[in-house]
């Protein structure tokens, strides 16, 4: 008798994502460390001052707090509601996961607002249930079409709702008019509102309140924040009740010391992401400047990173790949024709553009502009 994983399992497809792929680096003679990487939406410069610093003094013999306890209550006070009303997790994507394992089951109807993050999609097809795709159009740049969400809603009655606002990886922000009409129509609807790029977003507003309605989940990642990538950090914010559930399911000691120290130093430097904010505007302006000189179409984005038409993005990465730059091919979003590129320290975002000028001047670059 063979040994058979769950249907759902054995389905599941990987859900690709930006960074190095240690292995394909490898294979071309590249070292992490060699590569400039455009292809992740994080905070580019270095972590806050103290960061660093903590390594030696975290007593990795003993288990961290489960209940991230000294987190919690920093996260409180930045955002005016209760430390019960947050969920420390690491990462957001360890979160996406938990909510559905927590919520969703064979047969339950989940709505996606497409093109985004596709780990929604697996942590929902994980736990069988149907996942309700909602596609933006090219020509609208693939904004969110609200009237049209919330006549899905109320055709299908989906269990849950995942929206990334802003959009991965369009850079689209939804108004909180917008949210509070998509609201309106969820019925035993819960709306899980992944807020992970909202730190370098322009015009933002705060979703805060928004958990005194008992359906809604609000993710943050701290890890995009804070340059805290190789630490996995993020938090949910919901009603007790959500809260409560949630740490139920969640697995104890999810969040490791290490982690947990870096965010609560990370939160009391209160000026450093407005420091950060003002570095990442400049070098994403240069970007844009820059590339649409050379002739691209980029799409309007109201975050940090941002959307260039290249005809073919795959091959697109891959030569910039070959010479230690890596932007993401969009191709897993839905858009092939499409990389996605986060703004680095100038200095890098102009070897980027130096970069791209040769190889194009060259014909090494495979692109329609």
């Amino acid at each position: 008798m063979s040994l058979h994983p769950r249907p759902e399992a054995e389905k599941l497809k990987i859900c690709p994502h930006g960074g190095p792929n240690w292995a394909e680096l490898r294979a071309i003679g590249l070292t992490p460390k060699e590569v400039l990487d455009f292809s992740v939406s994080t905070n580019p410069l270095m972590p806050p001052p103290g960061v660093k610093e903590i390594f030696n003094t975290i007593a990795i013999d003993h288990y961290p707090d489960s209940e991230a306890t000294e987190l919690r209550q920093c996260l409180s006070e930045e955002l005016g509601v209760a430390p019960e009303n947050i969920l420390a997790g690491s990462g957001a994507t360890e979160l996406i996961r938990l909510i559905p394992l927590t919520y969703f089951g064979p047969g339950d109807s989940i709505l996606i607002l497409e093109p985004t993050f596709g780990e929604y999609k697996v942590a929902c097809q994980i736990m069988g249930s149907e996942v309700l795709e909602q596609w933006g159009k090219a020509e609208e740049n693939f904004a969110p079409r609200t009237e049209e969400t919330i006549n899905l809603i109320r055709q299908h009655r989906p269990k849950g709702i995942f929206i990334c606002n802003p959009g991965n990886p369009t850079g689209q922000y939804l108004s909180r008019q917008e949210v509070d009409m998509i609201l309106d129509a969820c019925v035993d609807c819960l709306l899980i509102l992944d807020e992970a790029y909202i730190a370098f977003t322009e015009g933002s507003w705060s979703s805060a309140d928004l958990i005194l309605r008992n359906n809604v989940i609000v993710l943050r990642s701290m890890t995009k924040d804070y340059a805290l990538a190789g630490l996995r950090l993020g938090y949910a914010v919901a009603h007790q009740d959500i809260i409560d559930v949630l740490h139920r399911v969640c697995l104890p000691w999810n969040v490791n010391a290490v982690a947990q120290k870096a965010g609560v130093i990370a939160l009391k430097d209160t000026e450093y992401l407005k420091r950060c904010e003002l570095k990442i505007r400049q070098a994403k302006q240069f970007l844009i400047n820059e590339l649409v000189q050379i002739g691209f179409e980029l799409l309007p984005s109201k975050t940090n990173f941002f959307l260039v038409k290249v005809g073919d993005g795959k091959s697109f990465r891959n030569a910039l790949l070959r010479h230690g730059i890596m932007v993401r091919d969009c191709t897993s979003f839905g858009l092939p024709e499409y990389v996605r590129i986060a703004p680095r320290t100038m200095p890098e975002c102009q070897k980027l553009i130096t970069t791209i000028k040769e190889l194009k001047r060259k014909g090494e670059l495979n692109v329609s502009i």
